[in-house]
């Protein structure tokens, strides 16, 4: 079936991190519509991974209210584009202060596709060697921890660990050890 036509698109709204357009569009069955678009730069999600604990950091999320814990992950200042690969790696290295030897690629994960235009590409992280984060300001209450897989499984179940982009990586982990 043949995707809708855009027939216009406004910016509504712009900041560094994001932006907000709505466009107008018309179906291939000749009716027209309209969407909000969030757009968001691709991200890039890590899976650190030392033997069989899972480094995950823990932060203040401000849109629901509340800390959670999640896996490395984020985007490029301003907007910016950055290959997948690189954009990790300056994740995993500011985030938790570890650097891989080896990196593997897991998977293409779409953030919100009815929402948001971001997608995000998940990597699995080993043969680590620790080091200091260089987190930005907004990270400075950032806290990083080990986690079995037991553990993180136990808290993803209790509704401890929610973050979908984490939960839907761990799947992607998953099926790529099965």
């Amino acid at each position: 079936m043949e995707p809708p036509l855009t027939t216009s698109t406004r910016e509504v709204y712009a900041n560094p991190w994001m932006s907000l357009r709505e466009d107008t569009f018309r179906r291939p069955d000749g009716g027209e519509g309209l969407y909000g678009v969030v757009d968001k730069p691709d991200y890039a999600l890590v899976i650190p991974l030392d033997g069989d604990r899972l480094g995950l950091v823990e932060q203040y999320r401000y849109p629901i209210g509340l800390r959670r814990w999640e896996f490395p992950q984020g985007t490029a200042p301003d907007r910016a584009a950055l290959p997948a690969d690189q954009l990790a790696a300056r994740e995993l290295q500011e985030e938790t202060g570890l650097r891989a030897g080896t990196w593997t690629y897991l998977g293409l994960l779409d953030v919100a596709p009815g929402l948001s235009s971001q997608r995000g590409r998940a990597f699995l992280a080993t043969d680590l060697t620790a080091g200091a984060p260089a987190r930005e300001d907004t990270e400075a209450d950032m806290r990083f921890a080990w986690l079995t897989r037991d553990e993180f499984e136990h808290r993803a179940r209790c509704g401890e660990i929610t973050d979908a982009q984490s939960l839907a990586a761990y799947a992607l982990l998953m099926l790529r050890a099965s």
